[in-house]
C-alpha cells in the first residue's frame, strides 16, 4: 500500500476515521472556547517575505544561560509574524502550576475537488481510488510535533520530522496552521495524499509535546543520521519510545467536533500557512479540537485511514 506524497511514501488509504483515544468527554462546551481563546483578536499584519516558515526550534536571542533542560531557549515572545505572544509560565511553581496552559490540537481534513481546490470533507466518508486529501493542524501553544505511521498494526515509522522537510525541524508555533502534506510542494502530486486501489488500514499518531522526545533525532542530528547511515531512514522509534507513546495514548482527552463538509479553504488560511502567520479569532476553526489535561506536557491522538 502506498500513498503518493513525498513524506508519506509508505502510506495508503481511502477512508479516514478520527480516533480520539479512550477519552473522558467532559465539559465539551469548554473545549472549543478554551482552544480558540488564545488566538489573537485581530489578524496579524501581512508579511512581505516570501520565505517559508521555519520549524527549527528557537535560538537564544543573546548569549547567556536562559535555557531549559533540553538545551533550547526559554523564549517568551513568539515569532512576530504570528501576531500573538506566547504565554509565559516561568513564574508558576511546582509540578502542576495552577495556571498551566492545557495542550490543544486541532485537525481538519481537506479533499481536492474537481477544480483542484481544498474543500473540507467528512472524515467518515468512503474514499475511492484517486481521491486526494491533506490534513491541516493547529496547536494552541508552541511545541514539538511528531507524526508516526503504522500499517495494519505493524511496526511504527516516524514520518515527521523528516530530513527532507523543514530542515528536519518539528517546532510548531501556536495557531500557525501546519499542513500534511504541504500545498507548497513543488509538484501537484506531492501536495496531497493520493489513494490507490490497495486495501488496508493505516494509522497516524500525532504527538504534540512541550519538549522534544528523548531518543529521537531532530534537525542536524536527523539530517546527519539520514545522510550517513543507510537503511535507517525513515527512523523507527525504539521499543522504549514507542511504549511511551502508547502509554500517553491512554491518557484522557476532551474533544469537540463540528461538521464543516463542503467549505473551501479560505484565503486567510492559505496565507497563514504559506507565510507562517497566526490565525485570528474570526478565522475558520478546526473541525476537531482535542485538549489534554493541565497535568500533562504531551498530547497524543490518532487518525485512522481505512481503505476498503
Amino acid at each position: 500500500m502506498k500513498l503518493t506524497a513525498v513524506l508519506f511514501a509508505l502510506l495508503c488509504a481511502s477512508a479516514i476515521v478520527i480516533s480520539a483515544l479512550p477519552t473522558a468527554l467532559q465539559d465539551q462546551g469548554d473545549v472549543r472556547g478554551a482552544f480558540i481563546t488564545s488566538r489573537p483578536k485581530d489578524k496579524p499584519a501581512s508579511s512581505s517575505t516570501t520565505s517559508k516558515p521555519t520549524h527549527r526550534r528557537p535560538r537564544p536571542v543573546t548569549s547567556g544561560d536562559n535555557k531549559n533542560s533540553s538545551g533550547s531557549a526559554n523564549v517568551t515572545n513568539r515569532n512576530t509574524n504570528s501576531g500573538s505572544v506566547k504565554p509565559t509560565q516561568q513564574d508558576n511553581k511546582g509540578p502542576n502550576p495552577v495556571n498551566a496552559q492545557r495542550l490543544g490540537l486541532g485537525l481538519t481534513l481537506f479533499m481536492r475537488d474537481a477544480n483542484g481546490l481544498a474543500v473540507r470533507t467528512d472524515p467518515a466518508r468512503a474514499f475511492e481510488k484517486g481521491d486526494r486529501v491533506r490534513v491541516l493542524l493547529e496547536t494552541n501553544t508552541d511545541g514539538y510535533l511528531y507524526i508516526f505511521n503504522t500499517t495494519n498494526d505493524g511496526p511504527a515509522v516516524m514520518i515527521y520530522p523528516s530530513a527532507e522537510l523543514d530542515e528536519a525541524g518539528n517546532y510548531i508555533q501556536s495557531h500557525v496552521p501546519f499542513e500534511i502534506p504541504s500545498s507548497l510542494a513543488a509538484e501537484e502530486r506531492l501536495r496531497w495524499f493520493s489513494f490507490d486501489e490497495v486495501p488496508g488500514t493505516e494509522r497516524l499518531f500525532f504527538v504534540f509535546t512541550k519538549e522534544p522526545l528523548k531518543g529521537l533525532p531532530i534537525e542536524e542530528d536527523l539530517i546527519a543520521l539520514c545522510r550517513d547511515s543507510k537503511g535507517t531512514c525513515p527512523v523507527k522509534p525504539s521499543a522504549d519510545v514507542w511504549a511511551q507513546v502508547q502509554n500517553e495514548l491512554k491518557q484522557p482527552l476532551q474533544s469537540d467536533a463540528t461538521a464543516q463538509s463542503g467549505q473551501t479553504q479560505t484565503p486567510a488560511e492559505q496565507v497563514a500557512t504559506s507565510r507562517g502567520l497566526g490565525l485570528a479569532k474570526d478565522d475558520p476553526q478546526p473541525a476537531l479540537i482535542m485538549m489534554a489535561s493541565s497535568k500533562t506536557s504531551r498530547l497524543v491522538t490518532t487518525l485512522d485511514l481505512i481503505h476498503k
